[in-house]
């Protein structure tokens, strides 16, 4: 017998018996048997598995993430965002906006998958990300006055990551709705040019930022990357770059950005008081 029943390909005889059938038992129609033969069963397993596995990659590494508070438990420490830095809002945070997957995926370049640039559309559709490992000095914040090498530091992330496309390691989140990350990026433009570049790791060495000292919540991505960092610092401190500056001129009264948030309540007990109570 040929298969399908219905087949174009069947001879008049087979068409006349299976018709003939059927007057007498409808349910003959069709000869169940063939949908068990291998010819059958070996398609429709693929069908269906190639069904599910594109659904699962578009669920894992596809779906868009809208905010820090929407990124899976699973991510922390597991997995990196891809996205464009759409804000710097101090010397050590920015906000991405997702873009799962990248060109490949269409983003940039498919009409669909623009990057919004209004405000409006921006709004709820970001991650807010703090860099992992440092401290940057502070801008002037709700009546306090702005840490020395505050705007400084501020521009110079403003300048090398606004409109970039990021890459963000996420390492946990904190008590303000943001993801404390190791964040990197390519640069044409850079020496050498398309390296990848750690973002915490280029602040320390420019001396635009500490090293993370906060007794809770600190987050280096490793012993290896906090000994990195430590050892940028130290080069930054002994060639009085940035904030280094007047280091030694100041002696005991040169203020860190840690000593600096203590002295305004913004302490470690404080963060840990507000993160009870949002």
């Amino acid at each position: 017998m040929r298969w399908p029943p219905w087949s174009s390909e069947s001879t008049n005889d087979e068409k006349q018996s299976i018709w003939s059938s059927s007057a007498n038992n409808p349910s003959s129609v069709l000869d169940w048997r063939a949908f068990l033969e291998p010819r059958t069963l070996v398609p429709t397993l693929l069908l269906t598995s190639g069904i599910l596995i594109s659904v699962r990659i578009h669920r894992t590494y596809l779906r868009r993430i809208p905010d820090a508070p929407s990124i899976s438990p699973s991510f922390l420490r597991r997995r990196s965002v891809f996205g464009q830095v759409t804000s710097v809002g101090d010397g050590d945070n920015f906000r991405i906006f997702h873009t799962p997957g990248g060109r490949l995926a269409g983003w940039g370049w498919v009409p669909w998958k623009k990057v919004p640039t209004a405000k409006k559309d921006l709004k709820d559709n970001t991650i807010h990300i703090r860099l992992a490992g440092i401290d940057a000095p502070e801008l002037a914040h709700f009546g306090r006055p702005e840490q020395p090498f505050a705007r400084d530091a501020h521009a110079w992330l403003t300048r090398y990551l606004t409109n970039r496309r990021v890459r963000a390691l996420v390492h946990r989140q904190d008590q303000y709705s943001r993801v404390v990350a190791s964040v990197f990026v390519r640069r044409a433009f850079d020496f050498p040019p398309f390296r990848r570049r750690d973002v915490s790791y280029e602040m320390l060495r420019k001396g635009l930022a500490t090293v993370y000292e906060a007794k809770i919540g600190s987050e280096f991505g490793g012993e290896k990357m906090e000994k990195k960092y430590r050892r940028a610092e130290w080069w930054a401190k002994k060639r009085a770059k940035g904030l280094w500056k007047d280091y030694r001129a100041v002696g005991g009264n040169w203020e860190s950005p840690r000593e600096y948030k203590n002295r305004m309540g913004m302490g470690d007990s404080v963060l840990v008081e507000k993160g009870k109570k949002s």
